[in-house]
């Protein structure tokens, strides 16, 4: 990935400085030519204004032969640099300017120069010799009675663009310079850009099935050190994951050999002939295995709340499903069932799996309360919060057992020859988080439990038809009886329902 990163990045800057300086070399050589052209054309322009008005200062009259006339227009002309000036009469050179170039110091020129004044001459174009590469512009002269000549102004094209060619070299000797000192700076910078990389992938090496404590060194704020953050969140919710994974085999194991165990022992026990012992001994295998079907199914449900299609919300009319609920709670057991507050609207909510969390609080109710007492259900939205919770008046939970009660295989509330796998509550707080709310417990040993689920309802509204507090403390209404309230009847009169 370096080494890429190292080549690419060079690669767009050579192509970058190439297109550069070839394009500035090939304006900068247009630019001198246009200037070469500009003086020619102006020298060969100011000899034909002179040769029709330039009198012979000796005789004061127009000059009488084209000798006299090139040489007096020589002299008026200071040449540049790379400059020169050939006089040709009657196809012959007479005249050199030998100031700045000595054209007469190469033969091939002066012979294609002459070929040119024989055709007539008269405009500017250029000729390469084995010496030079030249830029010139012939001026003709004719005189009838004294014959022809021409005035031949050249550059050297090669020495004027010398200037430019020596200008990119310099450019291309800098280029390479910067080129290597890019490579050097691109190679620090792409290691430094690409330590999360090289460090997520030594993390990754070291990571084990039974190790996923490794996290990566995070530095900066650039997008690779967004990506090491977001792999150490991933690393952490696996490690979570694998060892809430490995707590649940444990205890799941732990769990099902207890029937098991349970079971083998009185089966090598029973006596086959003792018809009364074998009974007995059917009677307890049964319930062994009816716990173990409980346990799994409740193993199974905690499994499907890792899926993103365990909960699966639609409108539902929270105060028509309070009532349901209440239906389904009164067949858990003989208790004074009743409905303390009754939401109004309509919220989202799974309702099948809403169900299966206040059934189940329900049910935890009914295991740790006596017969007889009261057990209150309640539904509320409260600043676009849907609260539903079961009130009991129980043996209740000590306060410092109380943080551990949501976990799964917890048992703390439990009261010898209850039994349950301690998955219930486990269970109401994966069907809670799956509609993005927690689950509240509040408690007083000896007085009663309120267990709060709660759950997000933006834009529904609190219709109810009372303005209670919000959610009842644990032994509100403690000792009170409703009057005429009965185990087995029920009513539907909507707040303060009771059975």
């Amino acid at each position: 990935m370096r080494s890429r990163v190292l080549i690419t990045v060079l690669f767009l800057t050579a192509v970058t400085l190439l297109v550069a300086g070839t394009t500035a070399y090939a304006l900068q050589r247009d630019r001198v030519d246009d200037r070469i052209d500009a003086s020619l054309q102006r020298t060969a322009e100011e000899f034909a204004t002179f040769a029709t008005t330039a009198v012979d200062p000796v005789t004061s009259e127009p000059f009488g032969r084209p000798y006299e006339l090139i040489y007096h227009g020589m002299q008026r002309e200071v040449p540049a640099t790379n400059e020169g000036m050939l006089g040709f009469v009657e196809g012959a050179p007479v005249l050199s300017q030998e100031a700045n170039l000595d054209m007469t110091a190469d033969p091939e020129l002066v012979r294609h120069l002459n070929e040119e004044v024989q055709q007539g001459g008269g405009r500017i174009s250029t000729v390469t010799t084995s010496a030079a590469e030249y830029r010139y512009a012939i001026a003709p002269v004719s005189m009838a009675e004294a014959g022809r000549g021409a005035l031949v102004v050249a550059f050297d094209r090669s020495a004027e663009q010398q200037e430019v060619d020596d200008i990119f070299r310099s450019y291309a000797l800098v280029s390479l310079v910067a080129l290597l000192g890019l490579a050097a700076v691109a190679w620090a910078v792409s290691g430094r850009l690409l330590q999360p990389v090289r460090e997520l992938r030594k993390t990754a090496e070291q990571i084990s099935e039974s190790d996923l404590s490794r996290r990566i060194d995070v530095e900066g704020n650039d997008d690779l050190s967004d990506l090491a953050r977001t792999v150490n969140a991933m690393l952490a919710r696996l490690e979570e994951a694998f060892t809430s994974q490995r707590r649940l085999l444990d205890d799941a194991g732990h769990e099902l050999r207890t029937p098991i165990t349970i079971v083998r022992g009185h089966l090598e026990l029973m006596d086959p002939t003792d018809a009364k012992d074998a009974g007995e001994t059917r009677e307890l295998a049964l319930s062994e295995l009816d716990r173990m079907h409980r346990l799994a199914d409740d193993l199974v449900t905690l499994a499907k709340a890792e899926r993103p299609d365990f909960v699966r919300v639609a409108p539902t009319a929270i105060g028509e499903f309070t009532d349901n609920a209440l239906d389904q709670a009164r067949q858990l057991g003989p208790r004074r069932w009743r409905v303390e507050n009754r939401a109004e609207g309509v919220v989202p909510v799974d309702a099948q799996r809403l169900t299966q969390a206040w059934l189940q609080l329900a049910a935890n109710a009914v295991k740790f309360s006596a017969e007889g007492s009261t057990v209150a259900l309640g539904s509320r939205v409260l600043s676009e919060r849907l609260l539903v919770w079961v009130r009991d008046e129980g043996v209740g939970i000590p306060p410092e057992k109380q943080e551990r009660v949501l976990e799964r295989f917890a048992r703390v509330g439990e009261q010898p020859g209850r039994e349950g796998a301690g998955l219930g509550l486990a269970i109401v707080s994966a069907i809670a988080a799956g509609h993005g709310g927690t689950v509240r417990v509040s408690s007083e040993a000896g007085v009663g439990t309120v267990v709060v689920i709660d759950l997000p309802a933006v834009g529904a509204e609190d219709r109810s038809r009372t303005e209670p507090d919000a959610v009842p403390s644990p032994g509100a209404g403690h000792g009170a009886r409703a009057e005429g309230a009965t185990m087995g009847g029920r009513t539907h009169s909507g707040q303060g329902a009771e059975d």
